[in-house]
């Protein structure tokens, strides 16, 4: 029990990183309606940028923002894909991803992996300092979610959110739905990617495979955070919160399933099987609701 308390702060620091993520991922999931699956590979653009951009002597500011753009880069061009050649969302984020895997190969050197050591370059955040990461993390959380909110109270906000609520309904007045589609997948793996570089700084490398299953991650966070706080975070900024405060609890439970004996190599399967019981809580709490409410009517006349 001691060693999994030491261990929850580095927990934290890594579940607010992919609660990150998890914000990307809720832009395309929730708010367009589309299932993106291209952020496998942009996750690791960005570590793979921002590693490479430092070792190459640029600055932190610098090769953050190189991530971030090369994230809305992947973005751009699963839209392209969905929107302009007509294919199937979920297939156009597979091809980007496809696509992904080879151009970060050949952003790493050719290399599976590049170390980023803290000795050599000053990180945000550090395995060394896990308190300074936490602190760090969760203030560029907080800057993420106010730009946000900023951002989807605007003209164009409103008609990326009217997209993904009702798309026809979004043509009908006027709004570019295709324009709109594109920018809300450059927003959400720009975002991405800006996670891929924290944590690349985090762990001390960029790997090719870092951003292998991080959809199943980022849509783990979202679905347990709406699940344990539909009720109370109804403002669109405690949502975004809530994508955060879901990556962290996601982290800790994997880190209690580590320290309680499990194979470490049946964390994929563990984290399949956290999304399919936190999808179908919704879906259960309605059949629920359904049977109740027909017992109900039943008693009601009998009664009669």
């Amino acid at each position: 029990m001691m060693a999994f308390i030491n261990s929850l702060p580095g927990a934290c620091a890594q579940g607010i990183i992919w609660g990150i993520m998890a914000i990307g991922v809720f832009i395309t999931f929730r708010i367009m309606d589309i299932a993106d699956l291209s952020v496998d590979g942009s996750f690791a653009t960005g570590g793979a940028v921002m590693v490479m951009s430092m070792t190459s002597g640029l600055p932190l500011p610098v090769a953050m923002l190189l991530a971030f753009v090369s994230g809305c880069i992947a973005g751009w061009v699963t839209g392209i894909f969905h929107t302009k050649f007509g294919i199937p969302a979920i297939l156009s984020g597979i091809l980007t991803q496809l696509c992904l895997y080879s151009i970060n190969l050949r952003i790493l050197g050719g290399k599976a992996n590049q170390a980023l050591s803290a000795n050599n370059y000053k990180l945000l955040v550090s395995l060394r300092e896990v308190g300074k990461s936490l602190i760090v993390a969760f203030i560029f959380t907080a800057i993420i979610v106010v730009i946000l909110y900023r951002f989807f109270g605007t003209e164009i906000g409103h008609a990326l959110r009217a997209t993904g609520s009702n798309p026809r309904m979004a043509s009908a007045n006027g709004i570019n739905t295709d324009t709109a589609k594109i920018i809300g997948l450059i927003i959400s793996n720009g975002i991405v990617a800006l996670s891929g570089a924290l944590l690349s700084q985090y762990q001390g490398f960029a790997d090719i495979n870092m951003g292998r299953g991080a959809i199943v991650i980022g849509l783990a966070a979202v679905i347990i955070g709406e699940v344990l706080f539909h009720r109370i975070f109804k403002n669109f900024a405690l949502k975004l919160f809530g994508c955060m405060i879901g990556g962290v609890l996601y982290y800790i439970v994997l880190t209690l399933v580590l320290r309680l004996g499990f194979d470490a190599n049946d964390l994929k399967l563990f984290s399949a099987l956290v999304v399919a019981v936190f999808m179908g809580v919704p879906f259960w709490k309605n059949q629920i609701k359904a049977k109740t409410a027909n017992t109900g009517v039943a008693a009601g006349k009998e009664e009669k």
